[in-house]
């Protein structure tokens, strides 16, 4: 079970409005591509993970938690479960965190945890590249009015903080290069990003 929705994160209109046929369209049709010839693919591996995931620790394979998407309407993010259920803990993963399963840490290291948001690009929700999604209360309570334009863009699976090293940034330093992202996208910076990603999780650089 997930908390009832969060309210709607209206950003302000600071970020000039999406130009080119990249953000107009193309961008939208290439997800929609990608996300489906990648799903026929990845059905097979999901379904043994599925299973895997299962017989490793009790609870659903499933993970669902509220993520704030573009324009600020919060969504349900999709994963697979790598963390024991029914544990209390911070509502974000810690370094060495007791709670992640022997299975979990294998999937957060080679990310196959985030295959299942592959539905969320289906659904419009986020696309392969954009600033990560953030918590709802996180984004609440630590970013500023200004750092809300990172909420113009749909968030994605990798993005130009993710490839500067993920997890191993403070918040501030993750902000400002979504914040740069965000102040000039593009079909270029896409590719950049898309190019260097693999490298990122061959690494696991900035995994917790």
């Amino acid at each position: 079970m997930i908390p009832p929705r969060p309210q709607d994160f209206a950003p302000p209109a600071l970020v000039t409005p999406p130009r080119g046929p990249w953000l107009l369209g193309g961008k939208r049709l290439a997800d929609l591509v990608a996300a489906l010839a990648l799903g026929v693919l990845v059905v097979p591996v999901l379904l043994v993970v599925v299973v895997a995931v299962r017989l490793d620790s009790p609870g659903p394979a499933l993970f669902r938690q509220w993520r704030v998407g573009r324009g600020g309407r919060p969504f349900v993010i999709y994963k697979l479960r790598t963390m024991r259920t029914g544990v209390a803990g911070p509502e974000l993963t810690q370094t060495g965190d007791p709670r992640i399963t022997r299975l979990g840490r294998l999937l957060r290291r080679t990310s196959i945890d985030e295959l299942p948001q592959l539905l969320n690009i289906l659904k419009g929700d986020m696309s392969f590249i954009g600033p990560r999604p953030e918590v709802p209360g996180i984004l609440e309570a630590e970013w500023t009015v200004a750092q809300r334009d990172i909420l113009s863009v749909r968030p994605g699976l990798s993005g130009w903080a993710q490839i500067h090293g993920r997890d191993d940034l403070p918040l501030e330093t993750k902000l400002a290069y979504d914040m740069d992202y965000v102040r000039d996208p593009g079909l270029l910076r896409d590719v950049r990003i898309l190019l260097a990603t693999p490298g990122l999780l061959l690494s696991g650089r900035g995994i917790k």
